[in-house]
């Protein structure tokens, strides 16, 4: 799929239409709510009267974006809203629109960040970004990561579908015990327990594991389907590297995860 990049944003000082940026607060309080509304509490939500509200309402379910219900009267959006999010659905590609975000991630956190999503062995790093005076760290784009050994891999293993990752799980838990690296569970109990934290902490943490020396973080993207479509990673020298989960390292990355998550359609 080729990359796409996201809109600009229209500077506030270019002319518009103002009635369809009011009225455009009636579709987003649709969008945020639990469900159908009534008309009082959709006019509420938006900033405006009942009887404005109404003729605007009125406007949006002859082209669709909005449908009435015969029996409760209350409003909720249609079908053209479904297709209009449909569309952009589509159209977004969830690695593109992360690595557009590489840059500014990278110079907040201070050290190298990378993205990693799911292949047909585990997961895949498919973008790699490094500070000037980064660490040197053997890994590259390409690299499939261990699903216990790495930050990465404990990442998609605590939050991808059991169905995906169980084959390959099964296959690393059965060499448990064989590696003296520090931080590698020592059997298939100490591997549920990683997994079971890293879903508590909603991101994965390595310390000195895969490589001696070097620490790392990975969040979960998620698309609209609330499935995990990538990963957001960083690491660097543990000598440097903020480790806490509730440092800035930490706090940037669920930031940044929890903003693309929200653009792909996602509403964790």
């Amino acid at each position: 799929m080729p990359n796409k990049k996201p809109s600009p944003v229209v500077p506030k000082s270019q002319a518009g239409i103002q009635s369809v940026e009011v009225g455009f607060a009636l579709l987003d309080a649709l969008t945020k709510g639990a469900g159908a509304m009534m008309l009082r509490d959709l006019a509420q939500a938006a900033g405006m009267s009942p009887a404005k509200a109404h003729r605007y309402l009125v406007s949006y379910q002859r082209l669709g974006l909005v449908q009435q219900d015969g029996s409760s009267t209350r409003y909720d959006l249609g079908p053209a809203a479904l297709k209009l999010g449909l569309a952009t659905l589509s159209r977004l590609d969830a690695v593109a629109l992360a690595r557009s975000r590489m840059d500014a991630l990278m110079d907040e956190i201070g050290h190298t960040v990378a993205i990693a999503v799911w292949g047909n062995h585990g997961p895949v790093i498919v973008h790699w970004q490094e500070p000037a005076r980064a660490v040197t760290v053997n890994l590259r784009l390409g690299d499939v990561m261990p699903l216990l050994g790495s930050a990465t891999g404990r990442c998609f293993a605590a939050f991808a579908p059991k169905a995906i990752v169980q084959p390959l799980l099964k296959t690393e838990i059965a060499q448990l015990g064989k590696s003296e690296r520090a931080g590698m569970p020592r059997n298939a109990g100490e591997a549920q327990s990683i997994l079971e934290e890293t879903r508590k902490q909603g991101l994965a943490r390595v310390v000195d594991t895969l490589l001696p020396g070097i620490s790392g973080f990975a969040v979960p993207v998620w698309d609209a389907g609330e499935r995990i479509c990538l990963s957001l990673v960083s690491l660097g020298s543990s000598a440097s590297f903020d480790a806490d989960y509730k440092g800035a390292i930490a706090k940037a990355l669920r930031q940044c995860s929890a903003q693309l998550s929200s653009e792909l359609g996602s509403k964790k």
